[in-house]
């Protein structure tokens, strides 16, 4: 984990030396534990978070910044004045009469196209109006844009491989997953020089070699992929229908719709999950802050001693006596200034019924965005797996699958990105011929089945909704 940086109110960094020290000190950490030699590894395999990026120079491969973390908030009133112009509204009315004359949803995204501080999009235009070495650059096509794959790859090869894939370019948000290249109608909007993005390859690809000298051999790069999208294929959630719902520092719900590309309005996105040759598989997603963050805030403070011990906390009172959590101490897509809180304190609340109240809150916001899916995309749900650190709360499990009314599966491992990025290179170097041979490989550690009816749930995730109305826009 890289220590944040935040430097001023709001921004949120990374110092790239220090993550390319940890990511080359983690990766020869796991062969020597495992046993094995550096001559030994097949393939490498490199799944990272989205949405954090960096711009550097082309020829010297020196950075004009720190990596700026998807957290970050230094494009907020950027995205504020965006969101209310003229222009957006001109843009929304043109892409509206474009859907409603060719139906193709294609145009339905851009017709209620908003902004937000989540997206690369809006910080990197922050770049390029307030870097001016990365400007100056950028008119000389000397600028290099990549996300943390692209940064790990340019290192790992020394310069010589330039490049992301597509998980990673649609989770930018600048990607247009359905014409599949760098969006030149945002990049205008937004005045992103197109001369900046790395080509982009297969998920599962022979990207080249790691360069002798850094880890004593030259080592197959075979897969880059995004973590959510990894985790989705960690998880074998291979056909339309499967849902992956990750939890960990946030939450992701994941649905597999296959060769169909859904665009919808509000809280779900399209992606592109993989594309392995002429294979290219697309997901919907929705995404909930303050998964694990809460928990771990709530352990900073000393509310709890263990995070292992949330679970039996929580079930040790019949319920949270009233108090609702409202989350925020991540960055939301909707509110940026959205402020945490608890609500509902009396004399009698103790720490037990503060715990039960936070993962109660992960529980209610996995319902509320299930229902949404469940609404907005036009396809059966099969299986639901679940993965991340928070998966391994029984309370929260339960809870939600009492909420959704529907079995949710957890692996016996939880780290999921890891895995996927792993099965994606075994598939490029030929050590799995396909996926059947991965399904085998699945262990599933519990089964979480409905016991309660969601309706005993109702007085306190009304109460909830009702904390919910109060908290926006502090």
């Amino acid at each position: 984990q890289v220590e944040s940086l935040y430097p001023h109110p709001g921004w949120v960094e990374l110092d790239p030396e220090v993550l390319w020290s940890q990511f080359i000190a983690v990766i020869k950490e796991t062969v020597q534990a495992a046993g094995l030699h550096m001559r030994q590894i097949a393939g490498l395999g490199i799944s990272t978070q989205r949405g954090t990026f960096i711009t550097w120079h082309k020829y010297t491969g020196k950075p004009f910044h720190n990596f700026v973390s998807w957290q970050d908030l230094r494009s907020a009133e950027l995205v504020n004045s965006w969101n209310k112009s003229l222009l957006l509204k001109v843009i929304h009315v043109i892409f509206t009469v474009l859907h409603f004359l060719t139906g193709s949803d294609r145009y339905l995204a851009p017709s209620f196209l908003t902004f937000s501080t989540h997206q690369t999009s809006m910080k990197l235009s922050w770049v390029f109006k307030n870097i001016h070495e990365a400007e100056e650059a950028a008119k000389k096509n000397n600028c290099c844009f990549g996300t943390v794959d692209t940064w790990l790859l340019y290192r790992l090869t020394k310069g010589s491989v330039y490049a992301t894939d597509y998980s990673n370019a649609s989770s930018t948000g600048i990607f247009e997953p359905f014409t599949k290249c760098w969006s030149p109608t945002l990049c205008n909007l937004l005045s992103i020089p197109m001369s900046i993005f790395p080509p982009v390859k297969d998920t599962s690809f022979d990207f080249g070699s790691t360069d002798s000298e850094i880890f004593g051999i030259p080592i197959p790069i075979m897969a880059v992929v995004a973590d959510q999208q990894s985790a989705m294929f960690g998880e074998c959630c291979f056909h339309p229908g499967d849902v992956k719902l990750t939890m960990g520092t946030g939450g992701f719900w994941n649905v597999n719709t296959g060769e169909h590309l859904f665009a919808s309005r509000g809280s779900l996105y399209p992606l592109i999950g993989w594309k392995i040759g002429e294979e290219v598989v697309y997901l919907t997603e929705g995404s909930i802050s303050d998964t694990g963050t809460a928990i771990k805030w709530a352990q900073d403070i000393e509310l709890l001693t263990n995070v292992d011990e949330t679970a039996e906390m929580a079930k040790s009172v019949a319920d949270s006596q009233g108090v609702c959590f409202i989350p925020g101490l991540q960055v939301s897509g909707d509110d940026p200034y959205l402020c945490a809180s608890f609500m509902g304190l009396n004399p009698s609340t103790n720490r037990n019924h503060l715990v039960r109240a936070i993962l109660e809150s992960v529980a209610f916001r996995n319902k509320l965005l299930y229902d949404i899916i469940v609404k907005k995309v036009n396809i059966p749900l099969r299986t639901i797996r679940a993965d991340g650190g928070v998966s391994n709360n029984s309370f929260v499990m339960q809870m939600t699958s009492d909420l959704i009314n529907k079995k949710i599966e957890k692996p016996a491992n939880v780290d999921m990105s890891s895995l996927g990025a792993a099965f994606l290179a075994g598939l490029a170097s030929g050590f799995w011929t396909d996926k059947k041979q991965l399904k085998k490989l699945r262990r599933i550690e519990a089964v979480f089945e409905p016991q309660k009816d969601s309706e005993e749930y109702r007085p306190a995730m009304d109460a909830w909704l009702q904390a919910m109305k109060h908290s926006p826009h502090w």
